[in-house]
């Protein structure tokens, strides 16, 4: 260790090197974290703290929890990768499992959330040439602004966020663009024969958590249904009982043709995501025409099993209904002037600031640290809060007390 660095803080020191060695593509917090357990995080010094990001929400089960950390182990002593040139004992008993949980014909696994955006987008287009009859490279994709669905080269291209977007250029063709939350933009757009797909999240979770209007959902659907079109769900986010229910498209009983699922799908443990589809969707797709190396490994299928065991026997969709409704009303009796709105489902939920510092809400985060709360603000001036599912009513009181005073830093 350099003399220079032997004079910094544990903190600063881990920060240096990250800075000196890593690509500069976050903006973190400055904290530094090296464990986890249920709700709580601790960093190098050892200091605790409430984790109120999740790993946007990929760790609902809480951190570290003990049956998921229990599958990860045992199968890693067993057998952790085949690729699929070969069958495993596991990758069956996996898609029967979340085919069944889920309802719907046939499952295929991905690592991340945006290959498995990817995997939709493909399958659509594929639908929409072999069962819709859509010309060859005519299809498109209806999107909506707003939308985050990663940063692969082919999904900023229908981004509408100028840091996702701006300098990434030229972009991929065929996606249309229309504002969410906009039944009539939605059916116009629909109009046109060669639109295979409408892709959306039920609730936009990387825009400030901006739920839309109550039946959005369900009109959208029913309108892709007159139009021929394929509703694609993107629940990395909002799913996996995140909003009160497993799916947020179960809050208005949409039933996607196209799900997409990730993050908590490995309660926050590796990377693994999935699409699911009926067969007459899935089946467009045959041998040979897409797949990943590490999907549907057998580590990821074992884990995957367990965090989806959690959340069913742990009744953490409810959980989640029941201390979202009671968090938001209690910041709502705050009477804050510089929280503008207030706006979430189940624990999915954000606030956003009004002051004329356009920092404040990132100074806000940064006193909630000091005080033992972790959150990051998106877009500038809203502030996202969701806690790992397993939080409990006395330690949700605790931390809407942090965040109460907290506010100060406001006056």
């Amino acid at each position: 260790m350099s003399p220079t660095m032997g004079n910094l803080s544990k903190t600063r020191q881990f920060i240096e090197k990250e800075l000196a060695y890593s690509a500069h593509n976050y903006h973190p917090l400055p904290v530094v974290l090296e464990r986890g357990e249920g709700v709580y995080l601790w960093d190098v010094e050892g200091k605790r703290y409430y984790d109120f990001l999740s790993g946007y929400s990929a760790v609902n089960q809480g951190h570290c929890h003990p049956k998921i950390v229990k599958a990860l182990v045992d199968q890693a002593q067993k057998l952790t990768l085949t690729s699929r040139a070969f069958h495993s004992d596991l990758l069956g008993e996996y898609a029967e499992y979340i085919t069944r949980y889920f309802g719907y014909g046939k499952v295929l696994p991905m690592n991340s959330g945006v290959e498995a955006v990817e995997t939709a987008l493909k399958l659509a287009r594929r639908w929409g040439y072999d069962k819709k009859g859509i010309p060859a490279n005519q299809a498109k994709i209806v999107t909506v602004e707003g939308n985050f669905h990663g940063r692969t080269l082919n999904v900023v291209s229908f981004s509408t966020d100028p840091s996702s977007r701006d300098g990434f250029g030229p972009f991929m063709p065929g996606y249309e663009v229309i504002p969410y939350n906009n039944l009539d933009a939605l059916e116009t757009t629909l109009a046109d024969p060669n639109v295979a797909g409408f892709l959306v999240e039920p609730i936009q979770g990387e825009a400030g958590v901006y739920v839309p209007e109550d039946g959005y959902l369900a009109a959208a659907y029913n309108l892709c249904k007159r139009s021929n079109v394929l509703f694609i769900g993107d629940e990395i986010q909002t799913g996996l009982a995140r909003t009160g229910k497993m799916l947020a498209c179960d809050h208005e009983e949409v039933r996607p043709d196209i799900l997409i699922l990730g993050k908590a799908l490995s309660g926050g443990t590796l990377p693994i995501s999935a699409v699911l589809a009926d067969d007459d969707i899935m089946l467009c797709i045959k041998p040979g025409e897409h797949g990943s190396t590490y999907g549907g490994n057998p580590l990821a299928c074992r884990v995957a099993i367990a965090a989806l065991e959690v959340i069913k026997d742990e009744k953490l969709a409810e959980r989640a209904a029941e201390l979202g409704e009671y968090f938001r009303e209690q910041l709502q009796q705050f009477h804050h002037p510089n929280i503008k709105q207030i706006r979430g489902k189940g624990l999915l939920n954000a606030i956003v600031i009004h002051h004329e510092n356009p920092e404040a809400a990132w100074e806000l985060c940064l006193v909630l640290k000091v005080n033992g709360l972790l959150a990051k603000p998106t877009h500038g001036d809203k502030i996202r809060f969701a806690p790992p599912l397993v939080i409990t009513r006395e330690q949700l009181d605790e931390c809407i007390h942090i965040i109460q005073q907290s506010l100060t830093v406001l006056e």
